[in-house]
C-alpha cells in the first residue's frame, strides 16, 4: 500500500504534512522544468533543427482548415497533432512557451515515476530525492537538450513512462491523473509515425507479460486494454485528420519513402532493381542511376531521386514501396537481415548533439515562421556555432556508459527484492530504447539525434534503481534475511 504522503488516497485532514505536500509539490515541479531549461536559457533561445520550422509553421495552416475551412494544397509531412499542440503557445511569435510546456509535461511526468518507486518516504525527502535525479539527467544527460529543442521527440518517452505510470503504477494516481496521462499518451502517438508503432510494439509486449508474468507483476488486462483503446484512438484521429485535410485515409499524411530510400542505401533493393527493371517498370527505375547510397541525400539533397520527382511521380513511389520492400526482403532475405542488423546496432550506440550544429535552412525560414524573432536567434549560441556540442555528447556517452554499470551491479538486489513497479519500469524502459533503435536504424537511416531522444532513460532507470535500493537500505539493516 502506498504512503497516506504520497499516494491519492491521502487524508482530507489539514495536517502538517499535506500542507508540507501541496507546498513542496508545485515547487518541486516548477524548480525541476526550470532545471530542464538551461541549454535553452543558456543558448539564449529554443534549440532548433530543421524540422522545427516546420512544425511551427504548419500549425496555423492546419488550424485555418480545420476552424475557419480556409484550405490549403498542401499542409506538410510533419505531425499535425503536434503542430496543433504547440501552435497556442507560439503563435508564430515567441517559441518560448513551447519550451516551458515541454519541461513541464515531462518535470511532472517523472514526479509521478519517482513517487511510484519511492511511496514511503516522507514529503521532503522525496522532494530532495525527486530535484537530486532531476538535477543529475539534466547535467550529464540528453534529456534537458530535448526538453527544449522544438521538436516532438520529447513526447516520446512521456509516452512510454506513462504507460509504465498507467499499468504498473495504476493505484498510485489520482483520477485527474490518469486523465492527463491518457491525454500525454494519445498526443506522444500522434506526434510521430514512430512513437504509434513502438506504442504498438509495447503493448503487444505487455499483453505478454500478463499471459506470463501476470500474479508475480499484478498486471491487470484492463489496464492494458485502456492503454490499447488510447493507441487505437490515436491511429483514428490521424485517419480522420488526414483524410479530412488530404482527402486519403493515412496514419503518415504525406510522408517520403523512408524504407525504399533505406533498402536502395543496404544493397539489397538496388540490386533487385538493377535485375527486374525491365519488367518491373517502377518510378525508381527511372531514377536509379543517380539514385544516392546516402539516405539522407537519397531523400533531401538538392540533387536528390525525392526532390526532383513530379508530385505524381512522388504519389506513385510512394504506391510502390511496400511492393518493392517485400520483393527486395524475398530475393536477399540474408543479406538485408544482415545490413538490418548492422543498421538496428549503429543506432543503438550512435547518439550525440552533432545534429544541432546552425543550419542556413532554419535560418532562411525565419521571416515567413517567426519574423519577430530572428534577431534574438542570430544573438544565440546556436546560431553562432558556440555550443560545445562534442564535449556534451561525450558527456552523455559516458554517463549511458556509467549508468549500464550502475544497473548491472543493482541487478541481483533487485532479484532479491523484486519489486512489480521496477520490473515493470525496467521492462518498459529497456525495451524502447532497443525498439526505438530497431524501427529507426532499420527504416529511416541512422542519426545522432534519433536515438539521443531516448537514451537518456537508461540514466534514469539507474538513478531510480539507486534511489530504490537507499530507499530500502535501511529497513534492510533492521531486518535482514
Amino acid at each position: 500500500m502506498d504512503h497516506p504522503s504520497l499516494g491519492p488516497e491521502a487524508s482530507t485532514a489539514p495536517s502538517k504534512s499535506s500542507i508540507s505536500r501541496r507546498i513542496l509539490t508545485p515547487a518541486s515541479i516548477l524548480l525541476g522544468a526550470l532545471m530542464m531549461s538551461w541549454p535553452a536559457l543558456w543558448n539564449g533561445f529554443p534549440l532548433l533543427y530543421p524540422d522545427s520550422m516546420t512544425y511551427l509553421d504548419d500549425g496555423r495552416k492546419v488550424a485555418r482548415a480545420l476552424f475557419l475551412h480556409q484550405l490549403s494544397e498542401y499542409y506538410g509531412m510533419r505531425s499535425f497533432f503536434y503542430s496543433l499542440g504547440i501552435l497556442p503557445f507560439h503563435w508564430n511569435l515567441n517559441p518560448w512557451p513551447v519550451v516551458a510546456l515541454q519541461a513541464l509535461l515531462v518535470a511532472w511526468v517523472l514526479w509521478l515515476v519517482v513517487r511510484s518507486v519511492l511511496p514511503n518516504c516522507t514529503p521532503r525527502r522525496f522532494a530532495m530525492s525527486y530535484l537530486i535525479l532531476v538535477a543529475a539527467l539534466s547535467l550529464f544527460t540528453s534529456l534537458s537538450w530535448y526538453v527544449t529543442l522544438i521538436l516532438p521527440d520529447i513526447l516520446g518517452p512521456a509516452l512510454y513512462l506513462a504507460v509504465y505510470l498507467l499499468v504498473f503504477a495504476h493505484q498510485t494516481l489520482t483520477r485527474t491523473e490518469r486523465w492527463i496521462l491518457y491525454l500525454i499518451a494519445w498526443w506522444g502517438i500522434t506526434s510521430h509515425a514512430s512513437h504509434l508503432l513502438l506504442a504498438a510494439g509495447l503493448c503487444v509486449l505487455l499483453v505478454w507479460l500478463w499471459l506470463v508474468w501476470r500474479s508475480a507483476l499484478k498486471l491487470r488486462i484492463q489496464y492494458i486494454g485502456e492503454i490499447a483503446a488510447v493507441i487505437l484512438l490515436a491511429a483514428a484521429s490521424q485517419l480522420a485528420l488526414n483524410g479530412y485535410l488530404n482527402h486519403e485515409l493515412s496514419l503518415n499524411g504525406d510522408r517520403p519513402p523512408f524504407l525504399t530510400a533505406r533498402l536502395i542505401a543496404d544493397g539489397p533493393g538496388r540490386w533487385y532493381l538493377e535485375k527486374h527493371c525491365a519488367e518491373k517498370k517502377w518510378v525508381i527505375c527511372n531514377h536509379l542511376d543517380h539514385a544516392s547510397s546516402d539516405p539522407d541525400n537519397f531523400l533531401w539533397g538538392s540533387d536528390g531521386v525525392w526532390q526532383s520527382l513530379s508530385d505524381d511521380e512522388n504519389t506513385e513511389m510512394l504506391r510502390e514501396e511496400l511492393p518493392f520492400a517485400i520483393a527486395t526482403i524475398r530475393a536477399y532475405p540474408g543479406a538485408q537481415l544482415s545490413r538490418s542488423a548492422a543498421n538496428f546496432w549503429g543506432q543503438l550506440t550512435t547518439f550525440g548533439l552533432d545534429d544541432l550544429d546552425p543550419s542556413g535552412y532554419v535560418l532562411d525560414q525565419f521571416p515567413a515562421v517567426l519574423p519577430s524573432a530572428k534577431a534574438s536567434y542570430l544573438r544565440s549560441r546556436q546560431a553562432q556555432n558556440a555550443m560545445p556540442l562534442e564535449l556534451f555528447g561525450s558527456i552523455h556517452f559516458w554517463a549511458a556508459i556509467v549508468s549500464l554499470a550502475v544497473i548491472a551491479s543493482l541487478l541481483p538486489h533487485l532479484i532479491r527484492n523484486p519489486s512489480p513497479r521496477l520490473i515493470g519500469l525496467s521492462a518498459v524502459m529497456a525495451s524502447m530504447v532497443v525498439a526505438n533503435a530497431a524501427i529507426t536504424g532499420t527504416i529511416s537511416m541512422v542519426e545522432d539525434r534519433l536515438q539521443s531522444r531516448v537514451v537518456w532513460l537508461v540514466p534514469l532507470l539507474a538513478g531510480l534503481l539507486v534511489l530504490a535500493w537507499l530507499n530500502q537500505w535501511p529497513r534492510t539493516r533492521k531486518n535482514p534475511r
